[in-house]
């Protein structure tokens, strides 16, 4: 009988399966007495499927409000909820032993404690013993608004900005709402994340359709989701990166958490992408289907229907991605290309020339005709060699967008 190797809790075996920018990062959670406490869960899960090792210290309020046992089930690791003589606290949180400290949700209770340095809780504690040692340590509130707007509460605040990044919250509703996950792990990844390449760089998306009018209730309009912007949008903030978005009329909402400049036509998406680009990008992503064509006399009323025929006139719009290296010469420009119907070598191509044209370091060539499974992108970068493949779906290809652009700051030096 072969002995089978013996494996950690089941509950760890999510671990990495949607990122590895956290891998090995060993992550503190700590957990306040508000009714948000339950959103703590989804938290951890989704910090572990990044990579990270998560465990978690519980208020006596917050261990009242939902059962502790649950956070060992979704963790796979013991909780916290009061301190022993072993010290639990520096345990978790002393030189060399965390990462990161995660207060989620941070109550107005634990954030005056925390400015105060009294140890009020187990949660109070830990994070003393962290504000001690430098580990970065990231807050979400959550509380009613007045109890935000609260002159005391706001000077703790401002007094733990220096040391402390503040997450959130959404004030809506009368309430200071806690920040979602999503906007949690994209703090995480720019504090902790794995991609030295990436983090704290400014990068600019550009993505989504445009809609050129016709009068005033029909437009021509790009076939474009917006969906593939957006995940590069995600991808690159989850590694560290400070993304803003210009976007399009897409369907596809794009991540929270990101600044979105909204346009609609050609010229609107020109004049944000350049103004964007006027106040600073490092890394800039042109994922936008932008119309080459747009009408050359909108009217202004609705053209009656019933007629014969109808004639429209176009006139060409200036190339978005043709003013980058005007005003970022230096940036490292992701472009895409579009092509419908074609074979490898000829989308290759397609993608070469759009390099050399437009001054890019990074072109994404994909055939947007036939299904999904059989479109093949080529992703070309400078001095690279590259073939066709299939990247199923935006997230591959937003994967495949990220690695590129590692790789190719990479060799610049880690250029500034």
């Amino acid at each position: 009988m072969v002995a089978r190797a013996a494996r950690g809790p089941p509950a760890k075996d999510i671990a990495g399966t949607e990122g590895s920018g956290l891998a090995g990062r060993r992550v503190v959670l700590c957990v306040s007495g508000s009714v948000a406490a339950y959103r703590a869960i989804d938290v951890a899960r989704l910090l572990m499927r990044h990579g990270a090792d998560v465990t978690c210290v519980l208020s006596a309020s917050a261990a009242r409000l939902i059962r502790p046992e649950y956070f060992r089930w979704a963790t796979g690791n013991a909780p916290v909820t009061r301190l022993t003589g072993r010290m639990e606290h520096v345990e978790l949180a002393d030189f060399g032993r965390a990462d990161l400290v995660v207060a989620y949700p941070a109550t107005a209770n634990t954030v005056g404690m925390m400015a105060a340095g009294i140890d009020g809780t187990p949660v109070a504690t830990v994070l003393t013993v962290a504000l001690g040692t430098r580990v970065p340590v990231i807050a979400c509130m959550a509380m009613h608004a007045a109890m935000h707007a609260n002159p005391a509460v706001r000077r703790n605040v401002a007094f733990l900005r220096r040391r402390v990044s503040f997450v959130g919250p959404e004030l809506a509703g009368g309430k200071a709402r806690v920040a979602a996950p999503e906007e949690v792990l994209r703090a995480a990844l720019a504090a902790v994340g794995a991609s030295a390449a990436l983090r704290g760089r400014r990068a600019l998306i550009v993505a989504g359709p445009t809609a050129e009018r016709i009068d005033a209730v029909r437009s021509i309009v790009s076939h474009s989701s917006g969906e593939t912007g957006s995940a590069v949008a995600e991808e690159l903030a989850r590694a560290g990166a400070r993304v803003r978005m210009v976007y399009g009329p897409g369907c596809h909402e794009p991540p929270e958490g990101i600044a979105v400049r909204r346009v609609r036509s050609a010229a609107e998406m020109g004049a944000a992408t350049r103004a964007e680009l006027r106040a600073g990008a490092e890394i800039v992503v042109m994922a936008a289907a932008v119309a080459d064509y747009a009408p050359a006399s909108p009217r202004r009323s609705k053209v009656r229907s019933g007629r014969a025929g109808l004639t429209l006139r176009l006139r060409p719009t200036p190339k978005v991605v043709a003013s980058v290296r005007r005003i970022c010469p230096r940036a490292t420009l992701v472009a895409f290309k579009a092509e419908a119907g074609v074979k490898p070598a000829r989308l290759r191509a397609a993608g070469l020339a759009m390099m050399e044209s437009c001054g890019a370091d990074i072109v994404v060539a994909n055939d947007v005709g036939g299904g999904a499974a059989r479109r093949p992108t080529v992703v070309l970068a400078r001095g690279a060699r590259a073939g066709a493949v299939r990247l199923r779906g935006p997230r591959e290809v937003a994967r495949a967008v990220r690695a590129a652009v590692e790789s190719a700051l990479d060799g610049q030096g880690l250029r500034r």
